[in-house]
């Protein structure tokens, strides 16, 4: 890829973190198509979701009950189509924990559209800032979405 592939895929994945914070469920499907890929590395490949809803689907069945969920500092390097950010996310949740959770997430980027997304994130870290019930919450949920990737990515 050339410069100015690297920039539109920077520029992209700024595009997607906005969406994303802003918790814009509708525009956040627009960066997807449906061979994309996005999974936790702690969690792997085996619990991935695929395309917009999937992706979408995963996404809400975490952020959905939190009080307030932001982005805080983040540097990010580019290279072709793949793009790097290492950065923060603060987690509110209703009945008053937070918690700051480090992330690097690494997105690839063809034809316009996110390829692949992985976040890298320590569990420990989440869990000890949840409430106490908050687990049980998540395998509640809507697991619809879950997709074994294993061996594609």
């Amino acid at each position: 890829m050339n410069d100015s592939e690297t920039a539109e895929a920077r520029a992209l994945v700024e595009r997607f973190w906005a969406a994303l914070y802003a918790r814009d469920w509708a525009l956040l499907r627009t960066f997807f198509d449906e061979k994309s890929v996005y999974y936790d590395v702690p969690t792997g490949p085996a619990a991935a979701a695929r395309g917009p809803a999937g992706i979408e689907a995963r996404l809400r069945l975490g952020l959905d009950r939190l009080a307030g969920y932001d982005h805080g500092r983040s540097e990010v390097v580019a290279s072709g189509g793949t793009v790097v950010t290492e950065h923060e996310e603060h987690w509110h949740w209703p009945t008053g924990e937070r918690v700051t959770l480090p992330f690097v997430s690494v997105q690839h980027v063809r034809d316009g559209v996110i390829t692949l997304w992985r976040d890298y994130w320590d569990l420990g870290t989440l869990m000890a800032g949840a409430p106490p019930n908050w687990q049980d919450t998540l395998a509640e949920g809507d697991l619809s979405w879950i997709v074994d990737v294993t061996g594609e990515v």
